[in-house]
């Protein structure tokens, strides 16, 4: 039959490849939380910072940075959550579309929102 070791190499290729491609949306998704920041006003930097980009990240959506906090409750965490990505389309001046494409294709569409064309027009 098969080699176990045929099998091991084939699984660690496919984790490796995984790996690889994990890295590189989140780093894309860097570069892309960078580009919103310093559109909406904010320090690039604050992107890589991990507690202060979920206070710049709400304090763009919502206009209040200390409503992040919300997100260490139980189950209202992931539902404030959501609605802040809604937020953020709207203080971009997108739709409700856009905020789905935040919620399901939140890579994409955060590279687009950086670097595309829309402007920030400050929290609804």
């Amino acid at each position: 039959m098969y080699s176990d070791d045929l099998t091991y190499s084939i699984l660690a290729s496919l984790g490796a490849g995984f790996y690889l491609v994990s890295l590189v949306v989140a780093i894309a998704t860097l570069i892309g939380m960078w580009k919103i920041f310093t559109k909406a006003g904010k320090p690039g930097w604050g992107a890589i910072v991990p507690f202060y980009n979920l206070y710049c990240l709400f304090d763009i959506a919502f206009g209040n940075g200390w409503l992040f906090l919300l997100l260490f409750v139980p189950c209202v965490g992931a539902i404030f959550y959501i609605i802040c990505l809604f937020k953020l389309a709207k203080a971009f001046g997108q739709g409700v579309g856009f905020g789905f494409g935040l919620l399901f294709l939140n890579a994409i569409f955060i590279m687009i929102l950086g670097f595309g064309s829309a402007e920030y027009v400050g929290p609804q």
